[in-house]
């Protein structure tokens, strides 16, 4: 193997530092210098010059982020100082307690304190020599936990080499927290649940799960972030606390912005009720808010209790997450067939609401956990999410507790279920069964779909009970049947003229949510809206065979073999030829590119007050925009209603232009 010139050198020096420059512009300072493309570009170029020249490769190089080969096992490492743990208090009387405690020590001083939010995510240990980035563990027991540095490296927003400053020491350890945000959370949880694997449990469970992964490729995968809360050193660091917060933000490392310096413990109770409040707005789960003494020398005459410094305190939120019993398992019938378990609870008041029911998502879950009937059950609810039993209460199991098992039988109609090889749930594969046909007519009916206004759920119980409807293109032959729908309880000579006008107007939606509203597995509105950009009839998706779907970005193998199973079926072919011949649109009528917002895409969040969220979304995709539902770094704009939420600060956190109600009206109508 040949030396490298002076030139490649020096190039690959400098082509590692702009990257990392960019990746701190990026991921901690949220300010992006570059797009993607260039990004990846300048990354490609350092991958050939090191694959060539293995010697040139660096331990802080960026491309040690992508994961290297799987590892047997995790060597200990020894904390010093120790992870310690922090006590926790639920009440404002417990806070001034700890305060009363505090000024009690001190004596005469006056404590200063710092609030931050507690990140319900896992602690790691970052250790850094000159700069570089050396090791990192999990906190394990406290005194000793995991090295898993090769799983840390892959974590974008860690710098692995820290930025110069002149008050840097030469040794330093990072103690911070790995959390995802709830949305990269729900998407990654998404593309597994379409590929047929199991789904995780939630954030903090997912971020805990793979760090301890032992193939750091998969752990690259993952949207895992970092905050940093504390710093170590034997030198040259900070009097107080919110001093080495401020230098270790110089020194690259992301630092959670809404941490906040306290001169009363009233200030502090007055932060923990503000964000016990907006906790919802924020991306990513918090659980309470951490309080600490400022002072570095106050911290050192305190001293410790056990494994708790008498320094720091968790000011916990109020539970999102009860116990209660497991009364029964019921089972719910999706559209495609998919059996769903259902917890049926004793019921429970938690995070706002009573909760009487909760998702167990599949059998395989359900075995994890060793859920049985009888069972105390941990309930979780945060934010929008529906409720989910998250644990069982081992400790409170009678012997009355019942095994699970899952039925052969579908629910619903008594065929036989089927369970393919490597998937995590079963199906009903008669799609004649009631419980499919009325899912199948509630989605093609969706406000997303075909948009049918009077089609909810207790309209299509009765016309499916009736035998009025027994597929979706049933729906457009109802004019037929205007007599018996006027015979309905409760229906009137409006409500009848008004569901039929909707579904008339229904046959003009756009061939992509046509396509959307046929319900095919796996294929969301996006993948419906990349189908009909690529074939602009039925005609031409029909004859698209696996390997031609495949080749398209954005569909994988999984999903293709479903396309292709569903469209080849006779039973749909014949409902789509149906559906045809009353008239839905079943191709493309205007190319995309021949609206002023071609190629642009966009995301709504919030409340607007001129027009609802899907008449919103119908003026973009009217002028050829395409309207996606999470905010990333390919998003052109985000319109903002009232009431935004974490969809507001990501688009802020990566730089992504954001449109008042005004701005988008004008920019759609002009």
């Amino acid at each position: 193997m040949s030396s490298p010139s002076t030139e490649i050198v020096r190039r690959a020096s400098l082509l590692r530092q702009k990257i990392l420059d960019h990746d701190y512009h990026y991921y901690v300072k949220a300010e992006p210098t570059i797009s993607d493309e260039a990004y990846d570009a300048l990354l490609r170029e350092l991958q050939l010059i090191e694959e060539e020249y293995p010697d040139l490769r660096t331990e802080d190089s960026p491309t040690q982020r992508v994961g290297g080969e799987p590892t047997k096992e995790f060597p200990s490492v020894i904390h010093q100082p120790p992870m310690l743990s922090l006590a926790n208090s639920y009440s404002e009387d417990d806070i001034r307690e700890f305060d009363k405690r505090i000024r009690g020590l001190l004596g005469n001083e006056k404590p200063v304190y710092v609030a931050e939010l507690k990140i319900d995510g896992v602690a790691i240990s970052l250790h850094y020599t000159e700069g570089v980035f050396r090791q990192g563990a999990t906190r394990g027991d406290g005194a000793r936990g995991d090295d898993i540095t090769a799983n840390l490296r892959t974590i974008r927003s860690l710098p692995l080499r820290l930025r110069s400053t002149s008050k840097r020491p030469p040794t330093i350890q990072v103690r911070g927290e790995a959390f995802m945000h709830r949305e990269d959370f729900e998407n990654m949880n998404s593309q597994r649940v379409a590929a047929g694997e199991q789904s995780f449990i939630n954030p903090r469970n997912s971020t805990a799960g793979t760090l301890k992964m032992q193939d750091s490729r998969i752990v690259a995968s993952r949207p895992i972030r970092f905050y940093a809360y504390a710093l170590h050193s034997d030198s040259s660091a900070g009097k107080t606390h919110y001093e080495n917060l401020t230098m270790m933000r110089s020194m690259g490392l992301p630092v959670n912005e809404h941490t906040t310096r306290c001169n009363a413990i009233q200030e502090v109770i007055e932060y923990w009720k503000r964000w016990e409040e907006r906790r919802d707005t924020l991306p990513y789960d918090i659980d309470g808010v951490v309080i600490k003494v400022d002072s570095l020398r106050h911290q050192e005459q305190l001293g410790s209790i056990a494994k708790s410094p008498r320094w720091a305190i968790a000011f916990k939120f109020k539970s999102r997450k009860a116990e209660t019993g497991l009364k029964g398992i019921s089972f719910q019938v999706g559209r495609t067939g998919t059996i769903t378990p259902v917890a049926e609870l004793e019921p429970v008041f938690v995070g706002g609401s009573t909760v009487s029911r909760a998702t167990l998502h599949n059998s395989d879950y359900i075995a994890e956990l060793d859920l049985r009937v009888g069972d105390t059950v941990v309930v979780e609810k945060g934010g929008d999410v529906i409720p989910k039993v998250s644990a069982v209460v081992l400790g409170k199991r009678q012997g009355r507790a019942k095994q699970f098992s899952m039925p052969t039988r579908c629910p619903e109609c008594k065929t036989e279920l089927h369970r393919p090889p490597g998937e995590a749930n079963y199906f009903c594969e008669n799609a004649q069964c009631p419980a499919q046909v009325r899912g199948r007519i509630e989605h093609w009916a969706h406000r997303g779909a075909m948009d049918i206004e009077g089609l909810g759920e207790a309209v299509v119980n009765q016309l499916v009970s009736l035998k009025l409807v027994n597929n979706v293109a049933d729906l457009y032959s109802l004019h037929d049947h205007r007599e018996q729908l006027l015979e309905l309880d409760r229906w009137g000579e409006k409500s009848v003229a008004n569901l039929l006008e909707g579904i008339e107007k229904s046959k003009a939606q756009p061939f992509h949510r046509t396509v959307f509203a046929l319900g095919i597995r796996h294929v969301g509105a996006s993948v419906a809206r990349i189908l009909a950009d690529r074939y602009h009839s039925i005609e031409q998706l029909q004859q698209a065979s696996e390997e031609d779907l495949q080749r398209i970005s954005g569909v994988g193998p999984r999903i293709a073999e479903s396309i292709a199973h569903f469209l080849q079926d006779k039973q749909n072919s014949a409902m789509i030829r149906q559906l045809r011949n009353a008239g839905v649109a079943f191709a493309t009528q205007a190319q995309p590119d021949e609206g002023r917002l071609s190629g642009k895409q966009f995301v709504l969040t919030g409340t607007l007050s001129s027009c609802t969220r899907e008449e919103a979304k119908a003026m973009i995709e009217k002028n050829g925009g395409v309207v996606a539902s999470t905010v990333s770094k390919k998003i052109h704009f985000v319109v903002v209603g009232k009431e935004a939420g974490s969809k507001l600060q990501k688009a802020r956190s990566l730089g992504i232009p954001t449109l008042s109600e005004n701005d988008f009206l004008t920019m759609v109508r002009s």
